[in-house]
């Protein structure tokens, strides 16, 4: 019988690759024989994470780009080519904040800085167009392909704070259900962009958000908990498993959505 969730030899890219999220992305591909593309900044730590995807029997690639410059993403996609020869699933996983874009509890909207705000769009939205127009050329190329883009909870709720984040996000969401009509209508029906849009998941960027020096809990964490039916943050490897259902012929007939990963916080009301 045909496992409909088999990803082996698929070639994966992921931006945002050397994150925390990025980085459970990366070792379950590999482990899953998919052939990965580790995209991101930090040179280091990403041709740590190719060498440890190896070592545990995967195909990897790290390839040191910025999602925003188009001259990095254009050498990344020949040399993607040149070693693989396509490009079946791209996973737009690269974004974050600025504190600047950030309406702290004795600060209002007046306060916000538009140079932090527009670096919070640039990341998380042009760092998502940019990537899809340069690596969806091979798919238009081999006449299929997945791209799955990185959402967030703040883009279907507006949250208290993140204001350049949640804007941004929500634009996100707006561009993946845009190109799904896009690529489908003007290629054919082997192309399907959806995006998952995570909840809480504590991260390098918002562990001093959610979390004191000692490891307890802000006042913010305990009120995300006490309107999360789980009453937990979430597990990196939990985003999994809708990945590879988004990466594989599972959801061939899958597109233009978003799937709330969030322990039932979007859901929930008092």
């Amino acid at each position: 019988m045909k496992n409909l969730f088999c990803v082996k030899d698929r070639v994966v890219v992921i931006t945002g690759a050397t994150g925390v999220l990025g980085r459970s992305m990366v070792l379950h591909f590999a482990e899953e024989g998919a052939r990965v593309v580790l995209i991101g900044r930090k040179e280091e730590v990403g041709h740590a994470l190719e060498q440890q995807a190896i070592e545990q029997g995967g195909d990897a690639m790290f390839l040191a780009a910025d999602v925003l410059d188009r001259e990095q993403l254009e050498r990344a996609y020949e040399k993607i080519m040149e070693r693989y020869g396509r490009i079946d699933v791209l996973i737009n996983g690269a974004g974050g904040n600025m504190a600047g874009a950030t309406i702290a509890p004795d600060k209002t909207i007046f306060d916000l800085s538009m140079e932090a705000f527009r670096g919070v769009v640039d990341l998380n939205l042009f760092g998502t167009v940019l990537p899809t127009m340069i690596f969806a050329r091979a798919m238009v190329a081999q006449g299929g392909g997945s791209i799955i883009n990185i959402a967030s909870e703040s883009a279907l709720r507006p949250l208290t704070r993140v204001a350049g984040y949640g804007t941004a996000k929500a634009a996100v969401v707006n561009f993946t259900k845009y190109l799904c009509g896009e690529l489908a209508s003007k290629y054919g029906d082997g192309f399907r962009v959806n995006a998952v849009a995570p909840g809480f998941f504590l991260t390098e960027q918002n562990r001093t958000l959610l979390t004191n020096p000692d490891g307890s809990l802000t006042p913010r964490a305990e009120t995300i908990l006490a309107h999360t039916p789980f009453h937990r943050f979430g597990r990196p490897e939990e985003l999994l498993g809708t990945l590879q259902w988004l990466a594989s012929d599972a959801s061939c007939f899958v597109s233009g959505t978003v799937t709330v990963i969030d322990g039932g916080f979007d859901a929930f009301s008092i």
